[in-house]
This record gives structure tokens, C-alpha cells and sequence, in this order.
């Protein structure tokens, strides 16, 4: 079954967050530290993985990526801190 991932991505010092929606997260998150990626995760140097969530369906994973837009920073910052409260990148990992 194929999976698809809602990750949080970051700058160097954490001040920028950045939500997206993948089925290959290995490549999204290598296309983002390459600079392959124009537009704001470029200008903003987002290139640190610091939280994902696999689903089985495109539609829950966009239907979280909308939710997880619409929340203050606060929730996010939260959210980020229960799984990687070092803010380490993640990249390693998946």
C-alpha cells in the first residue's frame, strides 16, 4: 500500500516552518536541501526535516496538510515538540 506523508520543515535557527504533502519524503525533503524546489522553502532555506505523519490516503494527508496550516504557530511548535524536542533533523531517519 502506498503511503503518503504531512511534514514540518525548517530553517537553520527554526524560525521559518513550512508544511507540505509527499508520497516520496526521502526525495521531497533531499529536493528541498539541494534548493530544487523554487519558491519559498528556497528563499527561506528550509531544508530541516523536523516532523512528518504517514497516512494510506492523498486525501487525509492534503485533508491534515489544510489543518495543520490553519493552526497558530504555538500548535505547531507543540505539535513538533512531543516527537522532536530537539528540533533534530529527521532525515537521517526516514
Amino acid at each position: 500500500m502506498k503511503s503518503y506523508y504531512v511534514y514540518i520543515a525548517t530553517n537553520q535557527n527554526n524560525k521559518v516552518l513550512y508544511i507540505g504533502v509527499t508520497s516520496d519524503l526521502k526525495k521531497r525533503i533531499f529536493e528541498h536541501k539541494e534548493k530544487l524546489v523554487k519558491g519559498f522553502t528556497e528563499k527561506y532555506n528550509v531544508k530541516k526535516l523536523v516532523y512528518f505523519e504517514e497516512t494510506n490516503s492523498i486525501e487525509e494527508a492534503i485533508s491534515r496538510e489544510k489543518q495543520l496550516k490553519k493552526w497558530n504557530r504555538e500548535w505547531k511548535v507543540n505539535l513538533i515538540n512531543k516527537l522532536n524536542p530537539k528540533w533534530k533533523d529527521l532525515y537521517d531517519e526516514i
